[in-house]
């Protein structure tokens, strides 16, 4: 399975250990944008940033993600779908 240049990551996780093979997918795949939705947004958008980072020597690890706590699934799909990709313009939410 791959994953479009932007992504919703909704939340509560039913295993946080998934993150991390969640964050080398969506690296794999190109990813641009990871918006996490729901209570704890802010922290485990802080896990996927250090996920990304991994030992810093390799600059080609790059995503931006953004958090949005106090957002419904909807709004944060709409500031996805205006996201400025020039890829795909395909937006998935994404469970784990």
């Amino acid at each position: 399975m791959s994953y479009p240049s932007r992504v919703v990551l909704r939340l509560p996780l039913s295993n946080e250990d998934l993150l991390s093979v969640f964050v080398e997918q969506c690296l794999r795949d190109r990813v641009t944008l990871i918006a996490v939705v729901g209570e704890g947004a802010a922290r485990i958008e802080d896990i996927i940033d250090e996920l990304v980072l991994g030992d810093g020597t390799d600059d080609r690890r790059f995503v931006v993600t953004t958090s949005h706590a106090n957002e419904t699934v909807e709004e944060v799909l709409e500031f996805a779908g205006f996201w400025n990709d020039e890829g795909d313009r395909s937006v998935q939410i994404v469970n784990l």
